[in-house]
C-alpha cells in the first residue's frame, strides 16, 4: 500500500509534459515485455484510454511458475488506490449536505475515544483527505501476527487506543504526510456515519453505477478464478492483504477492464451524483507553496498539476492510474509483484520519463545465530529526537519498527549485521567491549545514521 522519515520515503512525485500518442507505443509494450521476460514481474495488465477509444496490452501469467496469460479482467489488488475511492464516497457525502469537510472527526467516533488535538486545533474531515492530519502514516500498535497478511488483526479496538494515546507532533493542516493510517480511519468514520460497511458503500455508489462486476474487497468466486497472484521481490507467491478496519486505505480488488470505468467516469462531465462527487475530490484542497505541493481529496497531481494520479501496492502487487486534466486520456498500469510501474503509467500522460528496467535486488547470505544472540539487540533506538527505531524478535526473527510505521523482518548476514528485504537498507549494531549493544547504525541511500539505544 505502495510504503516521514529516513527510513521507507516510497512515494515520489513526478512533474513533467511529453507529445500525445492515440496508440500503445511499441517502445511501451517493448519495455513492458522485457520486464516480465527478465523476472522483474510476472504480469502487466495496461490500458490506455483516449476518449471511447481503449487500448489494452496485457504479458505475463498470474503465477510464476504455472499460471495462465493475463487479460483486461484478470484480478489484481489496487493498494492505495481504494484512498481515492473512499474520498469520493466522502466527498458525495458533502454534496449530499450529510458532512462537511471542516467538520472535526471526533463528531463522528465513539466519546470514549479520545481525539489528539494540537494547540487546541481538532483533525477534520479533511485533515484525513489530504494527509495532513498530523497523524502517523501507520499506528505504532500495529504489530501483526502474520507478516504475509499484517493488516488482517489490526482492529477497531486497536485503532481507538492508538488515537487515545497518541500526542501530534506538529500543528493540523500545516505538512503533508502520507499516511494509511488517516485514510484508514476516514474510511471508517464514513461506515459510522452511514451506518454501512465500506465495502457496500463501495458497491452501492461507485461500482455498480459504473458496471464495475470484477471489483470489490471480498473475493467472489470469479473474481478468485481470474486472480493473478502477488509476487514478492523474489518472485515467489505471497498472500493476498486482508485490510479490515483500515479498509479505506487500501483494501480493493480490480481489473484494468473495470479500472477503465472508473477513470472514464473521472475524467467526463455527467450531471450525476457520482461525478459530481468525483470532480469535487479532484479539486485542490491543500496547497504548500514552499514545496510547490498540491493535493486533492487523496488524488496527487503532477506536471504543475496537469495529470491527477495515484498509485497502490499491498504485499505482491503495483498499481498506478491517472488522467491527463482536460482531455479525455487515461491510464490504468496492474502488476502481480512488489516492481512499480508507475514510470509506464506516466510516460503514456506524457512525462518524459525514461522507462528502464529495475536493478536486480541482491540480498547477502542469511547467516543462523542462535535466539539469546538475537535477544541482545532487543531494544529501543533513538534515531531522531521524535524517530525511534524498535528492535524486537518473534521466535528466531528479529524484527524492526520505525515510529508511525509498520514491523519489517530483519535478516542477519554476520552476527551484528541484519539487512532488510523491503527496501535497499542495513544495520549495524555497535558493540562496547564487553559485548553490551550501545547503538546501530542504519545504512540506506549512501548515508550512515547513528541511533544511540535508549532501552
Amino acid at each position: 500500500m505502495k510504503f516521514n522519515s529516513a527510513i521507507f520515503a516510497i512515494l515520489i512525485f513526478i512533474q513533467f509534459g511529453y507529445a500525445q500518442n492515440a496508440e500503445i507505443p511499441e517502445s511501451i509494450k517493448e519495455h513492458i515485455k522485457a520486464r516480465i521476460d527478465e523476472g522483474f514481474n510476472p504480469s502487466v495488465a495496461l490500458a490506455y484510454i483516449e476518449g471511447e477509444q481503449v487500448s489494452y496490452f496485457n504479458y505475463g501469467i498470474t503465477e510464476v511458475k504455472s499460471g495462465k496469460s493475463v487479460n483486461e479482467n484478470t484480478v489484481y489488488e489496487i493498494g492505495s488506490i481504494s484512498k481515492v475511492f473512499t474520498t469520493i464516497l466522502l466527498a458525495d457525502e458533502v454534496l449530499k449536505g450529510n458532512m462537511k469537510l471542516d467538520d472535526p472527526i471526533s463528531n463522528y467516533l465513539p466519546k470514549a475515544v479520545t481525539i489528539p488535538e494540537y494547540n487546541g486545533k481538532q483533525i477534520t474531515l479533511k485533515d484525513l483527505a489530504t494527509h495532513t492530519s498530523g497523524l502517523p502514516r501507520m499506528p505504532d500498535n500495529f504489530k501483526p501476527a502474520d507478516y504475509n497478511n499484517p493488516f488482517a488483526d489490526y482492529t477497531v479496538d486497536l485503532l481507538y487506543d492508538f488515537l487515545s494515546s497518541y500526542e501530534l507532533q506538529r500543528a493540523i493542516g500545516t505538512q503533508y504526510e502520507y499516511s494509511n493510517l488517516g485514510m484508514g480511519l476516514l474510511g471508517h468514520i464514513l461506515e459510522l456515519h452511514t451506518g454501512k460497511a465500506y465495502e457496500d458503500l463501495i458497491k452501492n455508489r461507485i461500482t455498480e453505477p459504473l458496471g464495475m462486476t470484477m471489483t470489490g474487497i471480498a473475493f467472489t468466486d470469479v473474481m478468485k478464478a481470474n486472480l493473478a497472484l502477488g509476487h514478492n521481490e523474489q518472485l515467489e507467491v505471497v498472500s493476498n492483504w486482508d485490510i479490515n478496519s483500515l479498509a479505506g486505505a487500501g483494501a480493493i480488488r480490480s481489473t484494468t477492464s473495470d479500472m477503465v470505468k472508473f477513470i472514464t467516469a473521472n475524467i467526463e462531465t455527467s450531471d450525476t451524483s457520482l461525478n459530481r462527487a468525483m470532480k469535487l475530490s479532484h479539486e485542490i484542497a491543500f496547497t504548500d507553496d514552499s514545496k510547490n505541493f498540491n493535493i486533492g481529496l487523496a488524488w496527487h497531481f503532477g506536471n504543475k498539476n496537469t495529470i491527477t494520479w495515484h498509485n497502490g501496492g499491498t504485499g505482491g502487487y503495483r498499481a498506478f492510474t491517472g488522467f491527463l486534466n482536460d482531455t479525455n486520456r487515461g491510464v490504468v498500469v496492474l502488476t502481480n509483484s512488489v516492481s512499480s510501474v508507475d514510470g509506464v503509467g506516466m510516460k503514456l500522460l506524457d512525462a518524459p520519463v525514461t522507462l528502464e528496467l529495475p536493478k536486480k535486488a541482491e540480498f547477502p547470505d542469511v547467516v543462523e545465530i542462535s535466539n539469546e544472540a538475537l535477544d541482545i539487540y532487543i531494544g529501543k533506538y533513538q534515531l531522531a529526537p521524535e524517530f525511534i527505531i524498535t528492535i524486537t524478535r518473534k521466535n528466531n526473527q528479529l524484527l524492526l519498527q520505525a515510529t508511525g510505521q509498520p514491523q519489517f523482518e530483519i535478516f542477519p548476514s554476520a552476527e551484528n549485521k541484519f539487512f532488510l528485504k523491503v527496501v535497499e537498507a542495513s544495520i549495524t549494531f555497535n558493540n562496547d567491549e564487553t559485548g553490551k549493544v550501545q547503538g546501530l547504525t542504519l545504512h540506506q541511500g549512501g548515508q550512515n545514521m547513528p541511533a544511540p539505544k535508549i532501552e
